[in-house]
């Protein structure tokens, strides 16, 4: 581990060879936090969204259009984790409002944030709002996301391919996946 000010910190686990805000299709994975179950239960190779579930696929979905340049791949919302695919600007081009908008940044914040366009504030911005609305609605559940969150950046049609077929067929090996917790 590295020291940050005399602090202990968890190192990135991102290429640093990577541009994290250019073009790119991700495979992404946010677990809850001590994976607990917020989000329905898997029976009979199905999954059955709670309320909470299904606010969080609902906030999925909107992605897009608070991002014109994100489009969304396959998705599912498991128990206590989701897996999606995002892809940024590589199956169509950014609308005319998302590039004025980066445009209109200043030079200090694109110093020291991330981009508009960048995965990271995507996936931040996603967690940010599911955890405020769900806390809202159900304030005494507790609930919250992992810190962090796992991403693999596909490349290449078989990869993808791989990766779509996994996500849609998460349910039916449910009792078989790492995230699983009776």
């Amino acid at each position: 581990m590295a020291l940050f000010k005399n602090k202990y910190r968890i190192e990135s686990t991102r290429l640093t060879s990577w541009d994290y805000n250019g073009e790119g299709m991700y495979f992404v994975t946010i677990c809850t936090k001590n994976r607990e179950h917020f989000f329905g239960e898997c029976k009979d190779k199905k999954m059955k969204l709670s309320s909470i579930g299904a606010l969080v696929q609902g906030f999925w979905y909107q992605i897009p259009k608070h991002f014109p340049h994100i489009t969304l791949g396959e998705f599912i919302v498991m128990p206590n984790h989701i897996h999606g695919i995002i892809d940024i600007g590589t199956l169509r081009e950014p609308k005319e409002t998302a590039v004025n908008n980066v445009k209109k940044q200043t030079k200090y914040y694109q110093s020291i944030s991330p981009k508009a366009s960048g995965i990271p504030v995507v996936i931040r911005s996603f967690k940010s709002v599911c955890t405020k609305h769900i806390n809202e609605v159900f304030p005494s559940l507790g609930f919250a996301w992992q810190e962090r969150y796992w991403e693999h950046i596909i490349k290449g049609t078989d990869s993808f391919q791989k990766i779509s077929n996994y996500i849609y067929s998460n349910p039916e090996s449910w009792e078989d996946d790492k995230f699983f917790l009776p």
